[in-house]
């Protein structure tokens, strides 16, 4: 059995997988608006009764919970930092969870957890290095490498959206401005509002990431130009990553990675921008969705580790 939570800006998921990942039951839970403590209570709820619901309890006993948190844990201090949910910045989150659950606790970043469900019996199953991009509000990501979560000993491995776009042309400079404070990154290109605000720039009219690629879909030469735009400025963010992380499989997940056409489009591209006479590295859509957050965080712990007696955190 696996335990996994994840904590979103509006919802917590909880899910319960067998060790084969096969999903035993699931729920959901808003999330409290604010509220630290709020969040821990809702997480021990939550928990206590899907597990309840199943009859599980005697059998859960001491089984670890992974969660995703949108946000990071510093290896300095122990505690988040990062977090869209700015009540948990400050906060051994941890620490608070392992108590009030009374099983130990994993965090990780929720990008990472997207990219380990993806990789552990998903899109990018069987693959040794995986880099898995979630591309909505935000873009962030996480790495597989030797079949392996890499987080680094800063735990900012990933952090690919707050690089600088790579070989701007002159109508790229010097960039929106981003809320990390600095202009032109990634982020600030890709995320569902960078491709909106791309399409806004030239129409005036306002359409959400989708209605774009569905409107350049029926012809329109505006909201095509737009597209064109956008898949190659993914074709150049990406290509860097392939020259230097080199993964055998890029995996998508968030709301723009619903747009079918960049999987056709955007590897005919990124050969310019890659330093490769030619690339095997493979662009897929994400399998799960978005129960990939949760599914990842189930997948946090091996599956020997069934120890009540220590607490991990960690996160990019």
């Amino acid at each position: 059995m696996r335990l996994g939570v994840d904590l979103g800006g509006t919802k917590i998921e909880a899910l319960i997988l067998g060790d084969d990942g096969a999903e035993i039951a699931r729920q959901r839970v808003p999330t409290p608006q604010g509220d630290y403590d709020g969040i821990v209570a809702a997480i021990r709820d939550l928990l206590a009764a899907l597990l309840s619901e199943l009859g599980e309890e005697q059998a859960a006993f001491g089984v670890p919970v992974g969660i995703a948190i949108p946000g990071a844990v510093s290896p300095a201090t122990g505690l988040v930092k990062n977090a869209n949910s700015t009540c948990l910045i400050g906060k051994p989150f941890d620490k608070d969870l392992a108590e009030a659950l009374g099983r130990p606790v994993r965090l990780a970043n929720d990008a990472n957890c997207f990219t380990l469900s993806e990789a552990s019996d998903g899109a990018a199953r069987g693959a040794n290095s995986v880099f898995g991009v979630i591309i909505g509000t935000g873009t962030g990501a996480g790495i597989i490498l030797g079949g392996q979560l890499h987080e680094g000993p800063n735990l900012i491995a990933g952090e690919w959206g707050h690089a600088p776009l790579p070989w701007t042309d002159d109508d790229e400079r010097p960039g929106p401005d981003c809320y990390c404070g600095r202009q032109g990154c990634i982020e600030t290109f890709l995320s569902g509002p960078g491709l909106s605000r791309s399409y806004r720039e030239v129409s005036g009219t306002d359409m959400k990431a989708h209605e774009v690629a569905e409107l350049a879909a029926t012809g329109d030469s505006e909201a095509e130009a737009c597209m064109v735009r956008y898949e190659r400025r993914m074709a150049k963010a990406l290509g860097m990553v392939i020259s230097i992380l080199d993964p055998e499989v890029i995996v998508m997940g968030g709301g723009v990675s619903n747009i079918a056409r960049l999987y056709t489009n955007v590897p005919k591209l990124w050969g310019e921008f890659a330093f490769s006479d030619q690339l095997t590295t493979k662009l897929v859509q994400a399998e799960h969705g978005d129960s990939s957050g949760v599914r990842g965080a189930a997948w946090l712990w091996p599956r020997t580790t069934r120890t009540a007696q220590t607490t991990l955190a960690s996160g990019v």
